[in-house]
């Protein structure tokens, strides 16, 4: 089962040129979809105001070179290893989710549009990989919904409480990769009736996630790195998208501009910074 392509026995009843073609409309949907969010919204519009803003406010020039530098470790903090979460078990289940959603649909389009109808066998690491990016996704998605987005101490969420349209991508996602994980060990057991039927619920949940681009938070996944990356450029040059900045609380200059300070908290105050972390949420 792990080492066999699935898609290879589906071909005998559905052409590969039509596999090829709902590929290519999942695309377009993607693209649709998130064109559509980006309109509605004025994402692109608020971006490259926030940018503009940013560039008057600018303390110092940030050079080709600079920016190049803040893409790459946007790439690597944010995208690559999600550093921005603070919650170890948040972070692990997303990257799970994110990593086995690559896999997936990378080795989806692998099999898909090489190795079907044309009697080559996919290899094993190919399909492999297509099993355990369905799987991870799963661990991923499962632990998300039910044991950190229901942790009752901290967010009062029950596991079968709908959030709205906040709910769509991660449900499209676990549904699409539970039935391929099922209609592949139905179809590798010799199920056939089973396994036609858990291929058709894939196809649905499959259509589901791609088609509701617009209503759901799959466009989040384009817009948080340029969020990230803006972010950086504003830090670095000293705007900081008009943030305050950060002040030494026993620096003289601050008593002067904000004399509640010393009256309140001392001449030396504590760093208070990171008291919030200090123990787990569970005030509910």
């Amino acid at each position: 089962m792990l080492t066999t392509n699935p898609f290879a026995e589906v071909s005998a009843f559905i052409s590969p040129e039509v596999m090829q073609g709902y590929v290519v409309l999942m695309i377009l949907l993607v693209i649709g979809g998130t064109l559509l969010d980006v309109l509605h919204k004025q994402s692109a519009k608020y971006f490259f105001a926030v940018a503009k803003s940013a560039e008057q406010d600018a303390k110092q020039k940030v050079d080709s070179s600079q920016k190049m530098s803040l893409a790459m470790k946007t790439v690597a903090n944010e995208v690559l290893t999600s550093s921005e979460f603070c919650n170890q078990r948040r972070r692990l289940s997303h990257l799970m989710t994110m990593y086995g959603f690559v896999f997936f649909v990378a080795t989806t389009a692998i099999m898909i549009f090489s190795y079907t109808g044309s009697g080559t066998e996919a290899p094993g690491l190919v399909a492999f990989l297509w099993h355990l990016g369905a799987l991870s996704l799963c661990v991923g998605g499962y632990w998300f919904w039910f044991a950190i987005r229901v942790d009752v101490a901290s967010e009062g969420v029950r596991w079968n409480q709908f959030n709205g349209r906040g709910d769509l991508f991660i449900l499209g996602l676990l549904s699409m990769a539970t039935f391929a994980l099922l209609w592949s060990f139905t179809q590798a057991i010799g199920a056939s009736a089973l396994s036609t039927f858990l291929f058709a619920l894939f196809i649905i949940s499959s259509t589901f996630l791609f088609s509701s681009v617009y209503w759901s938070k799959f466009a989040h996944m384009f817009f948080k790195p340029a969020a990230a990356y803006q972010k950086k450029v504003a830090q670095a040059d000293g705007s900081n998208e008009n943030l305050p900045s950060d002040y030494d609380l026993s620096d003289p200059a601050v008593h002067e501009q904000f004399p509640d300070v010393p009256e309140y908290m001392g001449k030396n105050p504590p760093n208070m910074g990171l008291g919030i972390k200090r123990e787990a949420p569970n005030h509910f």
